[in-house]
This record gives C-alpha cells, sequence and structure tokens, in this order.
C-alpha cells in the first residue's frame, strides 16, 4: 500500500472540520441524511468519528495496510457500524458507501492543496483511494458476516416459534409439528420438548404430526430420534396427525414404529392421555 506523505497527513489535520462539512453535505444531498432509519445527529457522529479514526490511523499505520494494530480502531468502529446498518435495515451497498463517499471532497482537498506538485498530487491520490477502498471491502466483509447472524437468528427463533410446547393437562403436553421436519429442527424439537418435561414434570408428551406435509425415512427417524429422547426422560410419547397417506407412505416404506403409539388425531390422542392418568371428559 502506497504511503501518505507527511504534507498530506498536515493538510488533513488541519482541513478535517471542512472535510467533514463536506462529506455531511455530500450525504445529506443523496438523500442518506433524510433516511428515517437514521437520525441526522447520529449520521453525523459517525461521520465525525470514522473521518478522526481515519486520519489517526494514517498518522500511525502510513502504508502499511489496514491490518495491522494502528488501523484497529478504525476496524473496531466499521464494524460496529455494519452491524446497526445491518439491524436498521440498509443494504451492503448503501453501508459501503459511507465510506466510498467521502473520496470526492478529499480528492478535491488534495487537488487544491498539492496541485503545486502533480507527482505527488497523483502518489497521493492514489494512496488515499487505496486506503478508502481497503475500508470499504472491510465494511462490505462486516456487514454480510453480521447480516448472516442477524438471519440465522432470525431462523432460529423462527424454529422456536413454529414448535411451541402446550400443556394440555396436568401432565399432558402437546407439541403441534407444521412444515417440514428435518435435522435442525429436530434437535430444537427435543431441546424445548425435554425442557418443557423437566419444568412441567409431564408424564406424556403428543407430537401431532397434521401439519407435517409427508413422512419420509428421514422424517420417521427424526420422530424416532425424539421419542427415545422423551422416553430416556422417564415420559410417554403418543403421535397423533396419522393421516391415511402418512400411514400407507410408512408401510411402503418399511418403517418400524412398533413400540410407539400413534392416533388419527390430537383428540383421540388426549383422551388417550387422559385415560392413562385416570381421567374421562363425559358431557355435563
Amino acid at each position: 500500500m502506497a504511503e501518505l506523505r507527511q504534507r498530506t497527513l498536515d493538510v488533513l489535520g488541519k482541513n478535517q472540520k471542512w472535510l467533514l462539512d463536506e462529506w455531511n453535505r455530500d450525504l445529506s444531498g443523496s438523500g442518506v441524511g433524510n433516511d428515517n432509519r437514521i437520525g441526522k445527529d447520529e449520521l453525523g457522529q459517525q461521520t465525525a468519528e470514522f473521518l478522526d479514526l481515519m486520519i489517526r490511523g494514517a498518522t500511525q499505520g502510513g502504508g502499511t495496510g489496514i491490518g495491522t494494530a494502528a488501523w484497529g480502531d478504525v476496524r473496531a468502529f466499521l464494524e460496529a457500524l455494519s452491524r446497526s446498518r445491518a439491524l436498521q435495515g440498509f443494504d451492503s451497498l448503501q453501508t459501503a458507501n459511507f465510506i466510498f463517499s467521502i473520496k470526492r471532497p478529499l480528492f478535491a482537498l488534495l487537488q487544491r492543496e498539492l496541485g503545486d506538485e502533480p507527482a505527488l498530487l497523483a502518489e497521493q491520490l492514489w494512496a488515499i483511494s487505496e486506503i478508502l477502498d481497503s475500508l470499504g471491502m472491510h465494511t462490505v466483509n462486516s456487514f454480510q458476516k453480521s447480516r448472516e447472524d442477524v438471519i440465522r437468528r432470525q431462523q432460529e427463533e423462527l424454529l422456536e416459534l413454529s414448535t411451541p410446547v402446550i400443556k394440555l393437562w396436568d401432565g399432558v403436553l402437546a407439541l403441534p409439528m407444521i412444515g417440514t421436519l428435518d435435522s435442525q429442527r429436530t434437535q430444537v424439537v427435543m431441546e424445548s420438548l425435554l425442557q418443557r418435561i423437566v419444568e412441567t414434570g409431564a408424564e406424556i408428551a403428543i407430537i401431532d404430526i397434521t401439519g407435517v406435509p409427508t413422512v419420509d425415512t428421514l422424517v420417521a427417524q427424526h420422530l424416532l430420534k425424539t421419542v427415545t429422547a422423551i422416553r430416556l426422560m422417564g415420559a410417554d410419547c403418543i403421535i397423533s396427525g396419522v393421516r391415511p397417506q402418512i400411514a400407507q407412505t410408512i408401510v411402503h416404506l418399511g418403517l418400524d414404529l412398533q413400540g410407539i403409539v400413534t392416533k388419527a388425531n390430537l383428540a383421540d390422542a388426549l383422551a388417550m392421555a387422559l385415560r392413562r392418568n385416570g381421567l374421562s371428559v363425559v358431557k355435563g
């Protein structure tokens, strides 16, 4: 990476306020300053902090590249900025433009102050461009990682919402399944169901698969694992929602569900669970 000369650093330091005002003006003109996802005061604080950190990093780091300790504060700032932008709903291009938008006022400043030395001007324009491009790429990478974290967290939350454990009666829990049952979801199902068994001391757990569109070998294996885990906790398991199509599929696949109680619907499963507890439901 090309090195910023002392004259360039002096120019940046002496004209920092002018540079900041021009940058904020450009951001406001591009519509960023009027975006209701981020306040004007917050944006102004971010531009001021970044410019100060960038000049400090350039002064301490010289031409060693932004991966060194001298640029650590700048990298940390951009990573925090990327996380906040991802949570606010910005895309990677909008986030990277925060860095790239400073090029115009910065280049204009260098042309004004270093214009008397064309060779030095060209060298320093290239140097500052390399720095900003590297910072912009670091911002994009940080944004993508933050966005992936947000998506993964949302997926986990959706999985938890799609597998609610319901207390139907004292000692009886129900877990209605909706959608495809895969390895990740099976893990969430087992964890949430086993935790509720521990918390409530339930003796019977009903897994309702009415909302599961198809049952294949893999789905059946996931169900068997869940049933085994429930039994290891000292509870019994009933699978309800076994429709005729699913029953035929299980037979054709040659799956062994021996020892597992199955019922056609949740009402029948609840009635059996109540009978096991010595209870019955009668019309008043």
